[in-house]
């Protein structure tokens, strides 16, 4: 979609008092804070490039395609001349991660993938922001602005986008911090013409000295500050990769089943993250409170069912029983997770059935010497 540039007769006035009302408008709509940016992304293009020369992008194609898009926004939208930035908090009241990490037989699901598909909550909302932000316009006389909304739907540098519009600082984990709301939060953005005024960027890192979140990462993917080497996060090898889990992961993995929220868990900053107050993030199945027996037990069917209008769907069927058998494989010995894997070996694809393998072996290791 193009964008009609405005013109030079419009009243600054009427800008200035709608870049004014954007925050209020934003937070009836559960947005947390409100940033506005220009479209020039200096280096964050040459870093890009970088990691992607390296191959840290494993599998995922998708993030060298479109050239140079991600980091010019007018070229994905022809005209836009500012980003208005949001974020959303998403962390469910009354789930306990680290209790869950800490239980090796239950299953420890990422916290913004409990709920229902960000995707769907938040675009919903940036239609409705935006269609104030038109009627608004329209009620002033002016009738020619038009946007684009994406919430990680797009080829951006969301993250980078959010940093110069002054919603945080990008991390040595590599993800967005804010002081007073840590890390547990969704980005989102409106691409458009409006002259709207610049916020101030974030200038300050806050990260200082700290490297918690590089020491405590299972699988040592956070490789430099500021550094993430995607084909060793966990997140990466249960959601995006497809094929078969490096054997070294496997144990590092856990009972982490989709995603992985540990850089962020020990990460200080977080003492202040903020709980959602969008009841669409709640948990939905008991997916905060399930054992890995319970989900590895799921047929495609029931997936399909549990999941409709989440996130988790990203894995497929395939991917959740592949992840799940691993994590079964990191369990205490039990007779009866030994027993539900055997049953199902013969039956699974073979991607399944390699991971169930390695499961049962991992566990033979661990089961008790009655002899002694």
């Amino acid at each position: 979609m193009s964008i009609i540039p405005h013109t030079d007769q419009e009243p600054r006035e009427v800008y200035q008092s709608l870049g004014r009302q954007l925050e209020s408008w934003a937070q009836e709509l559960g947005f947390q804070q409100v940033g506005i940016t220009d479209t020039e992304l200096g280096d964050h293009e040459a870093r890009l490039q970088t990691w992607l020369d390296k191959g840290f992008h494993g599998e995922m194609a998708y993030m060298g395609h479109h050239g140079r898009m991600r980091s010019r926004p007018s070229e994905l939208v022809p005209g836009v001349t500012r980003v208005i930035t949001l974020r959303m908090d998403y962390l469910p009241a009354g789930t306990e991660p680290l209790a869950q990490l800490e239980s090796p037989a239950d299953a420890y699901v990422a916290r913004y993938a409990l709920g229902r598909d960000y995707h769907k909550v938040i675009r919903r909302r940036l239609v409705k922001l935006w269609k104030r932000i038109n009627d608004y316009l329209l009620d002033h006389g002016i009738d020619h602005h038009s946007a684009r909304v994406f919430t990680d739907s797009a080829p951006i540098l969301e993250k980078a986008l959010a940093e110069k519009s002054g919603l945080g600082w990008i991390g040595k984990n590599t993800l967005l911090l804010n002081q007073s709301a840590g890390s547990f939060f969704f980005l989102a953005e409106i691409f458009t013409d409006l002259p709207l005024s610049l916020s101030e960027p974030q200038s300050t890192n806050h990260c200082g000295s700290c490297n918690r979140c590089i020491e405590v990462c299972p699988t040592a993917a956070i490789i430099a500050p500021y550094q993430l080497d995607a084909r060793r996060c966990i997140s990466y090898l249960t959601i995006e990769h497809r094929g078969s889990i490096p054997v070294e992961f496997r144990a590092p993995m856990g009972n982490r089943i989709f995603g992985c929220d540990d850089c962020q868990l020990f990460c200080p900053w977080n003492k202040f993250a903020q709980v959602s107050s969008v009841t669409d993030f709640n948990p939905r199945n008991e997916l905060d409170a399930s054992t890995l027996i319970e989900l590895f037990l799921w047929n495609e069917t029931e997936f399909l069912s549990r999941t409709q209008g989440s996130a988790i769907r990203r894995t497929g069927y395939l991917g959740w029983r592949r992840n799940i058998a691993v994590a079964l494989g990191n369990c205490d010995f039990d007779e009866k997770v030994y027993q539900v894997l055997a049953t199902n070996l013969a039956a699974a694809p073979p991607l399944v059935q390699e991971h169930i393998t390695w499961a049962m072996a991992a566990l033979d290791e661990r089961r008790p010497n009655l002899s002694t």
